[in-house]
C-alpha cells in the first residue's frame, strides 16, 4: 500500500478489525518514511457472472433489474421487502456459487421462479405466465397443475401437521 502523503511504497499495519457488518476489514497503516497515519478498508470483489440472453447476447447481471422483475410479479400481494431481499440474495449467491463467468437467462429465469414459489405462488404463476409466455386459459391451467402436484410431493416441514398422529409420523421421518 503506498502513502497517501508521500507515496512512499512501505506502511506497516497498526491496528485490524471487521467493519461493514463483517464485510468489510478496516486497517489503520502508518507510513514507514513520513510517520503519517491513514485508514483503508479492504473487502472481497465478487464478480457476478455474465448473463447470455436467448439472441446469445452477453449482458452484465443487474441486480436492479432482477428485484424489479420480481417486485412487479409480488405487485399487490403480502410480501414484505426483507423477504424480496433475502430471495435476491440466495439468487446471487447461488450465481457466484456456480462459478460460471456466463449464466444462461432461462437459468436466471428458474431460480427467481424458484424463490417466487417459495414466497408466494399467485406471484409464482404472474412471472411464469410471462417468462413462459403463456399463451392460453390451458397453459396457465398447467402451470397451476405442475405447482400443485410440487407442492404435494414437497410439504412444508414447518408448518404443524392437521392430521393426529401424523406429526409424529412426520417427527420419526426427521429423525431417520
Amino acid at each position: 500500500m503506498h502513502c497517501p502523503f508521500c507515496r512512499h511504497e512501505e506502511t506497516k499495519v497498526t491496528d485490524s478489525r471487521l467493519a461493514g457488518e463483517g464485510m468489510q476489514i478496516r486497517r489503520r497503516r502508518e507510513c514507514l518514511s513520513c510517520g503519517e497515519r491513514f485508514t483503508t478498508f479492504e473487502s472481497a470483489e465478487l464478480v457476478m457472472p455474465l448473463v447470455v440472453k436467448s439472441d446469445k447476447r452477453r449482458v452484465p447481471f443487474d441486480e436492479a433489474k432482477l428485484r424489479s422483475g420480481m417486485e412487479k410479479a409480488l405487485e399487490k400481494r403480502p410480501v414484505g421487502r426483507e423477504a424480496v431481499d433475502d430471495a435476491v440474495s440466495r439468487i446471487g449467491h447461488r450465481l457466484r456459487s456456480m462459478g460460471e463467468r456466463e449464466v444462461e437467462s432461462r437459468v436466471l429465469g428458474e431460480l427467481v421462479m424458484e424463490e417466487l414459489h417459495h414466497l408466494d405462488e399467485v406471484a409464482y404463476v404472474r412471472f411464469a405466465s410471462v417468462y413462459r409466455s403463456f399463451q392460453d386459459v390451458d397453459a396457465f391451467r398447467h402451470e397451476i397443475e405442475h405447482m400443485r402436484t410440487k407442492r404435494r410431493r414437497a410439504p412444508n416441514r414447518d408448518q404443524l401437521s392437521l392430521l393426529p398422529g401424523a406429526a409424529a409420523e412426520a417427527q420419526k421421518g426427521t429423525k431417520s
